[in-house]
């Protein structure tokens, strides 16, 4: 545990209550001591509302294109959404598994089967390669403003982008998402996968004609080796989910999306009915997106939490310490080895800590035979299925209610909790294929 220096043991247990159940990878709950008012934090944040609705703007300009190439998002106008859902058979078997009563809505916002990729990274990443590929067409003036994007699906416009090239590292479904809509867009582009990454995963990405170099390290090196391929070619643009404000906004704009299906649902956010929101964390990029467009909108009536995994708890970890990136799982002897592939990431976004640190009401781990467990039980009851590290948010309405009274008390919520809607963020596994889909199944029903 070299990063705290010396610090003897029963120091670090009293600045770090949480730390020995998370060195000993049990479940954990822990609530941010830094939380402030909205309208205090927000003057902290490099990220403004303006940002937001800009990317929201220009994923609009771009979606008679996404219509053009990408026919399954036609119907919905070339809007890349994903569906909000009640799952009243899963609550029931959460109340009974923990033996806990669930007050409140209980829904699941199914970014396991967004459009195009499958996850939550079909947000963030489409919406940065389609920001660089406007800035590219516009340089060249072969695209300006008011013209039909659709035309970008053109020969002219194929070969155009063929003389640039994408690079970015990831642990899967961020090379997912980057790699389709940049081969689509006609980029060459390359994606470093990290040894955790799942072999359909690379497979798919080479089929759309992706260039996949694989490593046997982690994320971080992906990540690093994607960033020097980039230094190396003037051509080439890197995709750094380490670092990337482009990313955080297109995730951002979920927030608005999300509000107009709970209206259509007739539930209404405000200080007699709050909102909370579960998100599995893995960099922090998309739930930290995420969360931050859902304060701009609802203020210090949305609660949210981040879900990892109890060997790769990187955020907790850097928002915990205030070390943010300057500390990793590793670092304090844990193995960031976890069958929740998206989420194995040992260092946290520095950037995406501190932007959310003021809005962020806590995180949470859990373990994966709890992930394949959930998952199993979500196909089960509701016919959902979903990969193993999106079912890292289902458990946390139980841990608020169970290890969060203090946060309930301190924010005068305990009394409205039958008023409250709890949203469970599933952030991917639409394009796994059937027959690993069986094995996560079957493995789920072991734990049962």
């Amino acid at each position: 545990m070299k990063i705290f220096g010396n610090e003897d043991f029963q120091k670090r247990q009293k600045k770090y209550p949480i730390m020995k159940r998370l060195l000993s990878m049990n479940e954990v709950f822990w609530l941010n001591p830094k939380i402030e008012k909205f309208q205090t934090g927000i003057q902290k944040s490099a990220i403004l509302v303006q940002d937001v609705l800009a990317a929201e703007e220009r994923l609009k300009r771009f979606a008679p294109y996404i219509a053009e190439v990408f026919p399954e998002t036609k119907e919905a106008g070339g809007i890349i959404e994903s569906p909000l859902v009640r799952i009243p058979s899963m609550k029931k078997y959460i109340q009974q598994r923990n033996k806990q009563p669930l007050t409140g809505e209980l829904l699941l916002k199914c970014d396991s089967h967004l459009p195009i990729s499958g996850s939550i990274k079909a947000r963030g990443g489409i919406y940065e390669i389609l920001k660089h590929a406007e800035k590219l067409a516009f340089e060249q003036q072969l695209l300006a403003p008011g013209d039909d994007y659709s035309k970008l699906a053109s020969a002219p416009f194929q070969d155009f982008f063929a003389n640039y090239s994408i690079a970015v590292g990831s642990t899967g479904n961020l090379g997912l998402s980057i790699g389709i809509i940049s081969a689509k867009l006609g980029f060459k582009v390359t994606v470093h996968m990290s040894a955790d990454a799942k072999q359909w995963k690379k497979d798919l990405l080479r089929s759309k004609n992706v260039k996949v170099i694989e490593y046997k390290a982690d994320y971080s090196l992906a990540v690093a080796e994607g960033r020097i391929q980039a230094e190396a070619d003037p051509t080439c643009y890197f995709v750094d989910d380490e670092n990337s404000h482009d990313l955080f906004l297109g995730y951002a704009v979920a927030a608005s999306r999300l509000k107009n299906q709970l209206a259509e649902f007739t539930i209404n956010i405000d200080d007699n009915h709050p909102l909370f929101v579960y998100l599995p964390c893995g960099v922090g990029g998309g739930p930290g997106g995420v969360a931050f467009g859902l304060k701009l909108l609802f203020k210090d009536n949305v609660h949210c939490f981040f879900a990892e995994p109890t060997h790769s708890p990187c955020m907790l970890l850097g928002l915990m310490t205030g070390l943010y990136d300057q500390i990793t799982v590793q670092d304090v002897g844990l193995d960031n080895v976890t069958e929740a592939d998206g989420l194995a990431v040992g260092r946290p976004s520095g950037f995406v800590a501190k932007t959310i640190e003021p809005f962020l009401s806590g995180c949470f781990t859990v373990e994966d035979e709890q992930l394949y467990r959930l998952l199993s039980a979500l196909a089960d009851t509701e016919g959902i299925h979903m990969e193993p590290s999106a079912l890292a948010g289902m458990i946390g309405p139980v841990k608020l209610v169970t290890e969060g009274t203090e946060y309930l008390r301190d924010h005068q919520l305990t009394e409205k909790m039958m008023n409250g809607t709890h949203v469970i963020w599933g952030t991917g596994g639409g394009m796994v294929p059937k027959d690993i889909m069986m094995q996560y199944y079957q493995k789920g029903k072991l734990f049962s």
